[in-house]
């Protein structure tokens, strides 16, 4: 696909140096006629990516700051109404940009939960957590949750403990209200 375009292209870029290097030699213009061609060309390859208002953009996604709080389970579903869902974490950049972009008192839900079975943690797209990109505060996760008797089986970032400034994940009830980032792909067009 990528390949064929590629060499299409290239062939049609020869194509018109060549017309326009025997035009010229003939007291002819085809300065208009290139610059159309040249935008026939690349209009079809060239796709631009971008983030709705109010989503931020980085590294091919989207990602959405909310300023109100609700359940776990009320965020998951604001951020697929918006078309996404709650951010799931796969990089250690992307941890940092997420923690960079969030005001140090801020706690925000992530799409990571151990709701269907105690201690196997889970990514809103079901896959489990990789735990060496984990970002855990130390002593968490603890199943416990001192704003109920509730567990605490979803996760919200933004609690700083330890050494590593990145480690502010904390296990919580699902039902705390706290606010979200949701996520979702770039569009392109």
């Amino acid at each position: 696909g990528n390949q064929l375009n590629i060499k299409s292209t290239i062939f049609l870029l020869n194509c018109l140096v060549y017309f326009t290097v025997l035009f010229k030699k003939n007291g002819f213009s085809l300065l208009p006629v290139v610059s159309k061609m040249f935008f026939l060309i690349f209009a079809g390859t060239i796709s631009v990516s971008e983030c709705e208002a109010g989503w931020e953009q980085h590294g091919g996604k989207c990602y959405y700051f909310s300023t109100n709080k609700s359940s776990w389970e009320e965020s998951r579903r604001l951020c697929k109404g918006l078309g996404g869902d709650l951010v799931k974490i796969d990089s250690r950049e992307e941890e940092k940009l997420v923690h960079m972009m969030k005001n140090d008192e801020d706690k925000f839900w992530i799409g990571l939960t151990d709701s269907e079975e105690e201690g196997r943690w889970l990514w809103v797209d079901g896959s489990p957590l990789n735990t060496s990109l984990s970002f855990w505060t130390d002593g968490q996760p603890d199943n416990w949750s001192k704003s109920s008797f509730k567990q605490a089986d979803c996760v919200r970032m933004g609690q700083i403990g330890g050494s590593d400034v990145l480690k502010s994940w904390f296990d919580t009830s699902c039902d705390a209200h706290q606010k979200i980032i949701c996520e979702k792909a770039e569009k392109t067009r």
